[in-house]
């Protein structure tokens, strides 16, 4: 599958900031021009990807719901 093949149309290119590994779950957390975007992803995912801090990465959101709060 090629990243041309995904339809997901909320993606944010970033870094890599820091992985929190689980014995199921890892928490990836990635550095955007707008902020940090945190994924949860399965522990095997992060090995089988070889994602590690420093790696360039793009984060896909894909939500059946977005809710928006008033500042």
């Amino acid at each position: 599958m090629t990243i041309q093949s995904i339809n997901v149309r909320n993606q944010f290119r970033g870094t890599i900031k820091e992985i929190i590994e689980g014995p199921v779950l890892s928490e990836v957390d990635v550095t955007t021009p707008s902020g940090i975007v945190t994924s949860v992803i399965t522990t095997r995912s992060v090995r089988e990807l070889d994602l590690k801090p420093g790696r360039e990465v793009i984060a896909f959101v894909k939500s059946t719901e977005v809710s928006i709060a008033t500042l």
